[in-house]
């Protein structure tokens, strides 16, 4: 290409489009209103989800599940999620992002407290399905609404928008640890449906009142998504030999997007399986294997949280110094040696730090996954990583319950170091393609 045509390439791709003068400040403001709400949101879905894990113990106890039975009821929050998940994709298309985002967390917090109320394990399956449907509706929803600002903003910030997730959990396991006493499960879960209604109203006029971002259109950022993959002088150059508009949308038909869509979300696959398992057992573990306290179990996933947090505030950080996918693989491989560390340890100290490197490992894995594939696909990428990814989810809990059945709990999460192993392993291989 003739320099000068490069120049003029260059100077195209640093102005704004005419779509993104539409929305002004939005690129200006690194920390705005749509973005400040939009964190808002992955906070108290991670706060509802949190309120809901700390209880898991006694709502065992509540409908008398053996561990299988208690994976099966576990089962349905993912299935609900991942039913739902390709049905959101279609309506974020349709209606755009934002109002799907408010009315799916108006669902999770209206599900929140319905659990408290089963008194069978099939009861409680059939309300872990709703939930499940609020739950995966709102991560494809938002998802789609950050890889769309992401685009806006042109950085590499979708660490952020799950830090916020993390965070929220963290507040929801530390809180529920501290009240396990105080409440009983029906308070703490009602209170918490209740404060994440009036955070999805608040956060809601403020989402849906701003003007939406530009939706980005499947292929468009494969090319920046493999620019943003390297330092910042590569990412530079590929930038300014991006294709035009009319390329990226053809390249987008091609099978070349599918398969890295597929390869990425395979990669959340393995990163939510994970995820999951921390989620749904680690309370029990320490209960029941390390013999630690109700609020010492608490603290455990509260950890956990923590060092996810901490990872994704400098997710941002990481992804622009080392590149995406090197992050990728260093989290995988802390994640999977402190998943071994955590299961096997023979004290609560032990198993603590293990679940905070688990945390820090898979802390950027899952978000910086999806933003790859929303790039590459759009929303419908996004909600077909997602879905591969809560997939992980839907397997992971009855796989765990059948193997702690037969070769106890600790044994059976080791299988989260494996997964963790091939989530570092894929995005090396997304990365070839």
């Amino acid at each position: 290409m003739p320099l000068r045509n490069k120049i003029r390439a260059h100077d195209r791709l640093d102005r704004p489009s005419s779509q993104s003068r539409s929305t002004p400040g939005a690129s200006d403001t690194p920390w705005g209103a749509a973005r400040l709400a939009l964190t808002a949101f992955f906070a108290v879905d991670g706060f509802l989800f949190a309120a809901w894990v700390v209880r898991i113990p006694d709502i065992r106890s509540q409908v008398s599940a053996s561990h299988s039975a208690l994976g099966l009821a576990l089962l349905c929050v993912s299935a609900g999620a991942v039913a739902t998940m390709p049905l959101v994709g279609r309506l974020c298309l349709r209606y755009g992002s934002r109002p799907v985002t408010v009315g799916s967390l108006a669902l999770l917090a209206l599900a929140v407290p319905l659990p408290a109320h089963a008194h069978s394990v099939a009861a409680l399956g059939g309300v872990l399905l709703l939930f499940g449907a609020g739950y995966g509706g709102a991560n494809v929803a938002m998802n789609s609404a950050a890889v769309d600002l992401v685009a806006q903003l042109r950085r590499p910030v979708m660490p952020s928008f799950h830090a916020g997730y993390s965070l929220g959990g963290l507040v929801g396991a530390g809180v529920g640890g501290l009240l396990a006493g105080t409440l009983t499960t029906a308070w703490a879960l009602g209170l918490s449906g209740l404060l994440g209604l009036a955070v999805t109203v608040g956060a809601g006029v403020v989402l849906l009142r701003g003007p939406a971002a530009p939706v980005v259109a499947p292929g468009r950022a494969a090319a920046s998504s493999t620019a943003s993959d390297g330092p910042p002088s590569t990412a530079a150059s590929t930038a300014s030999d991006a294709p035009s508009p009319v390329a990226r949308t053809e390249s987008a038909r091609v099978p070349h997007a599918r398969v890295l869509v597929l390869l990425l979300g395979l990669t959340a696959l393995c990163c939510a399986y994970g995820e999951g398992a921390i989620a749904d057992w680690t309370t029990l573990h320490l209960t029941d294997d390390v013999h630690a306290s109700a609020g010492t179990a608490a603290a455990g996933y509260a950890a956990y949280a923590f060092a996810m947090t901490s990872g994704r505030v400098g997710g941002t950080w990481l992804s622009i110094r080392l590149g995406q996918t090197r992050v990728m693989v260093v989290g995988g491989l802390t994640a999977a040696a402190g998943m071994l560390l955590a299961a096997l340890a023979p004290s609560a100290p032990l198993a603590l730090t293990g679940f905070v490197l688990v945390g820090l490992g898979l802390a950027n894995i899952f978000p910086l996954a999806i933003a790859r594939a929303g790039a590459a696909g759009g929303p419908q990428g996004v909600a077909l990583a997602s879905t591969l990814g809560y997939g992980g989810m839907l397997i992971g809990p009855p796989v765990i319950g059948f193997l702690a059945d037969a070769v106890g709990l600790p044994l059976a999460l080791t299988t989260v170091a494996l997964a963790a192993v091939l989530a570092a392993l894929l995005p090396l291989t997304a990365r070839r393609r």
